[in-house]
């Protein structure tokens, strides 16, 4: 067996990546939590700030081939930088816009964080890979994506406490703006330098078999076309591909359009609704590591996929038919089951499509399935809200449960076929030749042989 080694640097490279994931998300989130805020700043319209949410999902969807491009092409060291700068420019962008009669700038600066999102959303299943070992990768990957989430939750508290609604002291209200966009900032440009200092392009030792069959093999034999060709000839992957658009982008709908179905029936309850988002992302946070440290235990990715799709489109069906019933408690409590079974999903996506497209690229299959939620998430986005209008908040969810019970049926349909951990446990009957390897790569590294136990 190939020499394997952990990397205490590992830890690090998690921490960091995940603390600038959270400012990512923390700048999403800034400006729909405080839409009238912005609104009243700017003189636009509400429609004009739901765009600086949107962009985050217009510009993902075409810019992630060009972003798994040059993971594949240039190395992880090189793409966290990139993620790290752009959030760091975005944030110091918008400290230039504190200024009523300045909205063109302040959208500008939140596409640059957009890019700089394009960048960080495909990295978790890579950064476990490379740097994590065979029991602890899917734990890994989940604190990766929990990082995003927390900055979600804290973009959920923070800025109405930083920023209260002032509109008869506008300069006032720059002032206090200034507060979240200069903080924000500081810490951005913190945590890059920190990129700097922490990231490298992998650890010294493979940390498992799989990163060191690898590495064995020379960049020439890479293509990055013939990778997007494979995973698009894997059926097993395309039928993940779907089924985590739908489970994906029903959670982005469903966050969306929270408060929006909460007022409908709890008037003027528009901070408890608040508070129910706050409890879906939270819940959400305890069920993605819980789901993370049971794939590391047990590696019954497609069962456990399966099983919390189940879930979530049960809770997903009791949310709906208990949401008109006039008891808030009752709603915090489904929403917090719901959020902790559809947000559990996440990093058992990323996780389940690396180990039934091994060797292809992590960051490829993840950006290819962040880019499916997207998709998904803005036609669901805007068919339930028409629902919600038009109908009910009922008529919008149960459209969501129907897609979801679609979703069900592709999972089931998926074989489990494990090939990352065959070949970790030493069973190699896979055929490496297109595999990436983390480039740049080292003479040391290329010199490792498989032996003859694989």
């Amino acid at each position: 067996r190939l020499e394997t080694r952990l990397s205490r640097r590992r830890l690090a490279v998690l921490a960091v990546f995940s603390c600038y994931s959270l400012v990512n998300a923390f700048q999403w989130i800034q400006y729909s939590i405080l839409s009238n805020v912005f609104a009243g700043f700017y003189g636009v319209s509400f429609t004009q700030i739901d765009w600086l949410s949107m962009v985050y999902m217009v510009a993902y969807v075409p810019l992630i081939l060009p972003a798994t491009w040059l993971l594949d092409a240039r190395g992880l060291r090189l793409t966290a930088l990139l993620g790290a700068g752009l959030n760091a420019l975005g944030a110091w962008l918008k400290c230039g816009s504190l200024a009523p009669q300045r909205y063109p700038l302040t959208l500008a600066a939140q596409a640059v964080c957009a890019v700089a999102q394009v960048f960080i959303l495909g990295l978790p299943s890579r950064i476990a890979s490379v740097w994590f070992g065979p029991t602890e990768v899917s734990t890994a990957c989940a604190v990766a994506v929990l990082g995003n989430q927390l900055g979600t939750a804290i973009g959920f508290l923070l800025p109405p406490v930083l920023v209260p609604n002032t509109p008869n002291d506008i300069d006032l209200m720059a002032h206090n703006i200034s507060i979240m966009f200069y903080g924000t900032a500081i810490v951005s440009t913190l945590l890059f330098f920190l990129t700097g200092v922490v990231f490298e392009e992998k650890p010294k030792y493979p940390p498992s078999h799989s990163q060191a069959v690898l590495q064995t093999k020379p960049p020439e034999d890479y293509s990055y076309k013939q990778s997007i060709i494979n995973l698009f000839r894997n059926i097993p992957f395309i039928l993940l591909l779907i089924s985590y658009g739908i489970m994906t982008g029903a959670f982005y709908s469903v966050s969306t359009l929270l408060n929006q179905m909460i007022v409908t029936h709890y008037e003027g309850e528009e901070v408890n609704a608040g508070r129910i988002g706050l409890t879906l992302v939270v819940a959400g946070m305890v069920g993605s590591i819980i789901c993370g440290l049971w794939l590391d235990y047990t590696k019954t990715y497609k069962q456990t996929t399966l099983i919390v799709y189940i879930l979530s489109f049960i809770g997903l069906l009791v949310f709906t038919f208990t949401l008109d019933l006039g008891y808030l408690i009752v709603v915090f409590v489904t929403g917090g089951v719901l959020g902790f079974f559809m947000t559990g999903y996440l990093p058992l996506g990323f996780e389940f499509a690396v180990e039934i497209t091994y060797p292809e690229s992590e960051g490829t299959s993840s950006g290819l399935l962040n880019a499916s939620a997207q998709i998904f998430g803005i036609v669901f986005t805007l068919v339930q809200g028409k629902l919600t209008t038009d109908y009910s908040p009922r008529a919008g969810n149960i459209f969501l449960c129907a897609w979801i019970f679609v979703g069900i049926i592709l999972t089931a349909l998926i074989k489990s076929d494990l090939r990352r951990h065959n070949v970790n446990s030493g069973i190699m009957n896979l055929d490496v030749k297109a595999v990436p390897v983390d480039s740049p790569v080292d003479p040391e590294s290329t010199a490792l042989k498989i032996q003859s136990a694989l």
